[in-house]
């Protein structure tokens, strides 16, 4: 791995007088660039902590690393601006919106918008930057807790779809609004409805009326011509959330991924038992590594002892199988809900 900062890692103090990109840390591929995976930490981390410890410690059940079995992804991993935190007794603290209740993200939403909006305007920019260089489908955005939340709802206010979503131990903030607004789509099978009576089944579809909110809620202008097409409703979505998460309870996740699914996006959910708030190692790295490969279409480098000894990806390239599964113990199948 090759760390690249844009300066010295700040203090707590400087922290807010940081541009986004002064606040990214950023592990470059190990070969050409092809791929990028924009991943955001939760509440009270930053991007160098959670990006260097995911890294490090997320591995596969054949101890293979994220940067090995993907050699051309540049990993980038912002860092939140530090607000009032609500629940903290406004304590300053880095986080991508306020919130009040960790466990009960709907009371008092309303202190989520000032965030949710700014930190979705930096996110964008960063996922505009990184278009730059690769492709949408070669693109992942996703992060943990909070920062899976605050990238669910950037998700939902694309307007194309990315290769794909990683989301873990996290929540959907706005999930009333959310599942009102889709709802009406998901019950409406009226026999007797007549087509001049409703309007255009397209701008009725569940993904752009999740849009429609979504766009809203983060201060985005709505589109002129909404229609699914300019959704990212194709973007393949992996949520995986610990059993016994004690500050995001599982129920959060798994309703998520539900509203997900009822948006019309197909989602891979996963929960793991006896695992609390944190993805669990090494179950949740090899089902990560198996939706990248069977969902996302990427494909995976098996590290070999040529590429071991010589230091070269382009030494020995072996790309993901059934059998390539099988030796990282990786599960070919694949939980919908």
């Amino acid at each position: 791995m090759v760390p690249k900062r844009g300066m010295s890692p700040p203090s707590s103090s400087s922290m807010t007088s940081l541009t986004a990109r002064e606040r990214l840390y950023v592990v470059e591929p190990l070969g050409p660039h092809s791929h990028t995976l924009i991943l955001l930490h939760g509440l009270g981390s930053n991007g160098e902590k959670f990006g260097t410890e995911l890294l490090e410690t997320g591995l596969t059940s054949s101890g293979h690393k994220l940067t090995d079995l993907l050699p051309g992804a540049r990993f980038v991993f912002p860092t939140s601006k530090r607000r009032r935190s609500t629940a903290f007794g406004r304590s300053m603290l880095t986080q991508w919106f306020d919130i009040a209740r960790l466990e009960d993200p709907s009371y008092r939403k309303e202190r989520q918008l000032d965030g949710l909006a700014e930190s979705a305007r930096e996110i964008l920019d960063i996922i505009a930057t990184e278009l730059q260089k690769v492709q949408p489908q070669n693109l992942i955005i996703g992060g943990l807790s909070q920062g899976c939340a605050m990238s669910l709802a950037v998700l939902l206010s694309l307007e194309h779809p990315i290769g794909g979503y990683i989301g873990m131990s996290g929540y959907l903030t706005y999930q009333d609004e959310l599942e009102s607004a889709v709802q009406d789509d998901v019950d409406s099978d009226d026999p007797f409805a007549r087509p001049g009576e409703s309007q255009d089944a397209t701008e009725q579809a569940s993904p752009v009326k999740a849009q429609v909110v979504e766009r809203d809620l983060l201060g985005l202008p709505l589109l002129d011509c909404p229609s699914q097409e300019k959704t990212a409703c194709q973007t393949p979505v992996f949520l995986g959330h610990g059993v016994a998460d004690d500050k995001v309870p599982c129920v959060l996740g798994e309703a998520a991924a539900q509203l997900m699914r009822n948006a019309g996006y197909q989602v891979e959910w996963k929960c793991y038992e006896n695992q609390g708030h944190w993805y669990k190692i090494p179950d949740e790295i090899d089902d990560i590594c198996s939706f990248i490969a069977l969902r996302v279409g990427w494909e995976i480098v098996k590290p070999s002892l040529s590429h071991e000894s010589e230091g070269g990806i382009e030494s020995c390239p072996e790309y993901l199988s059934h059998q390539y599964c099988n030796s990282l113990n990786i599960d070919m199948t694949v939980s919908s809900l």
